[in-house]
């Protein structure tokens, strides 16, 4: 890198550091006051409040991060502007490429950076986060079943019900399968127990007992003994059902997303525009500087509250529209992959067009 250039980036990270510190404290400050009646009701001391809202950092510099890069892109180039430098370096021969080039360093980094912590940091936060709501303040998460009175389509259609399950055993007990043809119920067997064998990959009943229903008579033949079952669904698959998305890995989103889609599942457009966003929100940071750079270059010097105001604004209208268009694909109306990707390739579209503009 050359002496410019680490010049330039040592200038944006400066910056980027102090807006991101300043944003996660401002937003744990914001939640802490909605929040601590919660706290003082289940005598939660300083240090266990702590520990809370450090499991909300990853979360937060996720959301924060694009409009910290904005910030500080403009900060920094409005200070090079401010100081003359930018014309120097003009008269010099150096374009808008050569200056633009350690933001986007910096940017490609902070997408890096995000890209781990949405995968992996942020999902282990969440469910760390989530427990710690659960014993400390005795609040549950909607949609939990914490492994009990589990039901689940098979691909072909089976019904199998699971009274409980031990995922540290891989063991289910009180077991129910009906298999169908068409709307007919054809068999049902039922078993106290079933446990996952990893030798055979496949699910051992040790005692079951079997009804088949003859269509044409109504009647039944009942069989008892022990069975090897081909299902489709797996301990991990067990294990994960209680995970929601925010809390799943990038690979267990997918394999989650999937199952279920190959299970018959309907209504999996919110975790399919998770997953799509997991993968889009990180490259936000690099897309907002295209625009913070040629904006504070071509923009007459207005002061640092002025350059402050302008970057908070185009942030939270990105964070606008991301939740918006990300509703829309909630319920529907759009493709869950659009609703990730389109506010990035809109502000992508507006920061091409002011680089150009820029760089004549």
């Amino acid at each position: 890198m050359k002496v410019l250039s680490r010049y330039i980036f040592r200038q944006f990270a400066a910056s980027f550091l102090f807006a991101s510190i300043a944003f996660v404290l401002l937003f744990m400050l914001i939640d802490m006051v909605e929040n601590l009646d919660d706290f003082v009701d289940q005598n939660i001391g300083t240090i266990g409040i702590l520990h809370y809202y450090s499991l909300t950092i990853p979360a937060t510099f996720q959301i924060t991060a694009p409009v910290a890069a904005l910030l500080s892109s403009i900060l920094a180039a409005g200070r090079l502007s401010a100081s003359n430098e930018l014309a120097a370096l003009g008269s010099a021969g150096i374009g808008m490429r050569q200056i633009i080039l350690p933001f986007m360093i910096g940017g490609t980094l902070i997408a890096l950076v995000n890209f781990f912590n949405a995968s992996i940091v942020e999902p282990a936060a969440a469910g760390a986060r989530i427990a710690y709501k659960r014993t400390m303040l005795n609040q549950t998460h909607r949609g939990l079943h914490d492994g009990i009175n589990i039901q689940l389509l098979e691909p072909d259609g089976s019904v199998v019900t699971i009274g409980s399950f031990d995922p540290l055993r891989s063991t289910a007990k009180d077991v129910t399968i009906e298999r169908f043809d068409g709307s007919r119920l054809r068999s049902r067997t039922d078993a106290p127990e079933m446990a996952f064998n990893p030798q055979l990959q496949r699910w051992i009943i040790p005692v079951a007992s079997r009804r088949s229903f003859v269509a044409d008579t109504g009647s039944s033949e009942f069989s008892s003994g022990s069975d090897t079952l081909g299902l489709d669904v797996s301990p991990q698959s067990l294990r994960e059902l209680n995970l929601q998305p925010d809390e799943m890995t990038l690979l267990q989103h997918y394999r989650y997303l999937v199952d279920k889609a190959r299970a018959g599942f309907p209504k999996l457009e919110r975790a399919s525009v998770k997953l799509h966003a997991k993968i889009a929100m990180p490259l936000a940071s690099m897309i907002v500087i295209l625009i913070g750079v040629p904006l504070a270059t071509m923009k007459q010097r207005n002061g640092r509250a002025a350059e402050i105001a302008l970057a908070l604004f185009i942030g939270l209208l990105f964070l606008g529209m991301q939740r918006t268009v990300a509703t829309m694909g909630y319920n529907g109306i759009i493709e869950p992959w659009v609703a990730a990707w389109l506010p990035l390739m809109l502000f992508l579209a507006a920061g091409l067009l002011l680089y150009r503009k820029a760089s004549t």
